[in-house]
């Protein structure tokens, strides 16, 4: 696997958590809630990424640590449910993304929560700074300024003559629309048209694609765990209408998507696991700064392009982390 790295912003020092791996009644393990905000199948290579790098840590599952596994299944309606009933557990740490994180918040300041991905936890409130935290929140952040004009540019590589971009967006999800705000903006700085696509639920896809009745050259997909889940249907829908597709992660690109430029996924689940491990030791959440990362994969898929009979640049090829063919 490729090495990772992630900034690591300035923090305070550790201190001793109270609710901590020691203060377990005996005989029972130290326990993660998991929340997934999609389903098992979907988060199978981040959840082997972050039990492994668990296992490396010393920590075993069912011999040294509990894991409860929870599945909202695409329904953020399950994310209060699923955060109470780990309270209710008396769980050591939960591990959870961002669209469950106002939820886990809600139900609970005790708790240590550690977001193995999130998008601004600044600007939703879950954290008073990236490099203080505060409070009983921790973890990963893809924020990252220029990403969504960089994704643009290399859509315009093999794109050259696209002027009119649809943006998919999950409205209901905030960060969602956040980036869907910097790919606006994005995009109006080099004088696209844009056609925004509003998801509120996964029968609202079909419709969106019809609405655009041949009035986008290229699709930029914001991502969240709705869409995510839907990522065949998208990648099929626009296959069948010709537009060549952007997207944030290399999971959706594996799904027939063209291109993707965004952290690895694995990479930061197994980051995750190490600041849980270091909570599970005693280190205060609210003391361990918020993490960015720092490179970006470029993922190309060839057999997209060649089903929209596009030529992909060599330097971009060149410059691709993954090549799918």
């Amino acid at each position: 696997m490729r090495r990772r790295d992630f900034i690591t912003l300035l923090g305070g020092a550790a201190a001793v958590w109270p609710g901590a791996a020691r203060a377990q009644q005996p005989g029972r393990l130290p326990t993660i809630g998991f929340l997934g905000t999609t389903d098992p199948s979907t988060m199978r290579p981040w959840i082997t990424a972050f039990v492994e790098r668990l296992r490396d840590l010393g920590w075993i599952e069912d011999r040294t640590i509990a894991i409860a596994y929870r599945w909202a299944e695409g329904h953020p309606e399950r994310y209060a449910e699923i955060a109470a009933e780990f309270v209710r557990l008396n769980v050591n740490v939960i591990v959870t993304t961002g669209p469950a994180a106002p939820q886990a918040k809600k139900a609970t300041s005790v708790i240590p929560i550690v977001l193995a991905l999130s998008g601004d936890p600044v600007g939703a409130g879950l954290v008073a700074s990236l490099a203080q935290p505060g409070g009983n929140i921790t973890g990963l952040s893809m924020q990252w300024p220029d990403a969504a004009g960089k994704r643009l540019e290399l859509l315009r590589e093999v794109v050259p003559s696209f002027r009119r971009l649809a943006i998919m967006v999950n409205v209901g999800f905030p960060d969602a629309v956040l980036a869907a705000r910097a790919a606006q903006a994005a995009a109006q700085s080099l004088g696209l048209e844009i056609a925004t696509l509003e998801i509120r639920r996964a029968g609202d896809i079909v419709p969106a694609f019809e609405s655009l009745k041949d009035h986008a050259d290229a699709l930029y997909v914001t991502a969240d765990a709705l869409l995510n889940a839907n990522r065949l249907r998208i990648n099929t829908l626009a296959l069948g209408a010709r537009l060549p597709s952007m997207h944030e992660f290399r999971e959706s690109v594996e799904a027939g998507g063209l291109m993707s430029y965004g952290p690895n996924l694995a990479s930061m689940f197994r980051r995750a696991a190490e600041l849980a491990d270091k909570i599970l030791r005693g280190t205060k959440p609210g003391d361990i700064p918020v993490e960015q990362p720092t490179k970006f994969d470029l993922v190309v898929n060839l057999i997209t392009a060649r089903a929209l009979g596009l030529t992909i640049p060599l330097p971009l090829l060149a410059r691709a982390d993954e090549v799918i063919e």
